[in-house]
């Protein structure tokens, strides 16, 4: 659904996945250092919303999800992934319980799919599950600022759909000033920094995402494989980009190490004090001083995850404060 901000004055449509918010609203410098500051809102009302009500739901997303929920307290923001039986990522979830129902947003077109697996899992448990996306949106406040009508998530709010065109605190701030405040505090995104071969510990979900003390869930086996007795094969790693040069690398390009790929690159963006940056999976045996080439861009690389990662090692997230959404 078309965001309704997208009729202000200087809007201009994002590329895909996220073609129905904007990208920017004519001024994308001062947009990203105006939400940096606190002083402006993102319109990213194209995440797809899902509620799980019933008096079983907080046990029932415990038993399938990678994050500990039975015991969740009311209006405590978490993170939580649906794998593939495999230990491949499928969903990234942020969602929160409001005392009678878990709320989740997800990417862009997930939630259809999303409910329809939650369904099918559902047997004779006493839950309901739901898309909201039609009724509800999300947007982004830096601080979490309280709204009248907002479900908050940190710094996301999820508010009635109906509620996006009226006043707000701050100016909007379009999705390049976000994605390039969150590609700056090293956060990365499903389906643009991933791949259908992705497991949490290539991407450091595990200190966010991932209870590694809880019961069984699809896909454990795999992260506890990694865990205690291996390494991933890949690792996120941030570029910085060389500034000399006049365009950004393309997403899924090769990242290369003397003449081989040895990784894709995920998001890019231009920050407003880091000048170009992305995100970038590489191969784990990758030397962490090696400069390398991101779709022909020289790029000199800062560590996200560690080598090192699994087989019972300290998760070493070189993450910023900026935003660990």
């Amino acid at each position: 659904m078309k965001s309704p901000l997208l009729d202000l004055p200087g809007a201009v449509p994002a590329d895909a996945p996220d073609q129905e918010v904007a990208a920017h609203y004519g001024e994308p410098s001062h947009e990203q250092r105006a939400l940096e500051a606190g002083d402006a809102f993102v319109d990213r009302s194209n995440r797809g919303i899902v509620r799980v009500a019933g008096p079983d739901r907080l046990r029932w997303l415990h038993s399938l999800l990678s994050q500990r929920l039975d015991d969740l307290e009311p209006f405590r923001p978490t993170q939580a992934l649906l794998l593939s039986p495999k230990g491949h990522v499928e969903h990234h979830l942020h969602l929160v319980d409001d005392g009678e129902a878990v709320w989740a947003h997800v990417e862009p077109g997930a939630a259809g799919a999303l409910v329809e697996f939650l369904d099918k899992m559902r047997f004779m448990l006493r839950v309901e599950v739901a898309d909201r996306t039609e009724s509800h949106a999300v947007v982004t406040v830096p601080g979490g600022k309280p709204q009248e009508g907002a479900l908050s998530l940190g710094d996301d709010l999820i508010i009635p759909r109906a509620d996006l065109g009226r006043d707000r605190q701050g100016r909007p701030a379009g999705l390049w000033a976000y994605e390039a405040l969150r590609i700056a505090a090293h956060v990365p995104r499903l389906g643009l920094d991933t791949d259908h071969r992705t497991i949490p510990h290539e991407m450091g979900w595990i200190d966010s995402a991932v209870h590694l003390h809880k019961g069984c869930y699809r896909g454990q086996e795999t992260v506890a494989r990694v865990h205690n007795l291996g390494r991933p094969p890949r690792r996120l790693v941030f570029l910085h980009l060389d500034g000399s040069v006049d365009r950004l690398p393309l997403h899924g390009a090769p990242v290369e190490l003397d003449g081989r790929q040895v990784g894709f690159v995920g998001s890019s963006a231009r920050h407003h004090e880091l000048g170009p940056i992305a995100l970038a999976l590489v191969k784990r045996n990758v030397p962490v001083d090696a400069d390398l080439l991101a779709d022909g861009v020289a790029a000199a690389q800062e560590v996200i995850v560690s080598p090192d990662t699994g087989a019972n090692a300290t998760i070493d997230l070189r993450r910023t404060a900026a935003r660990r959404g």
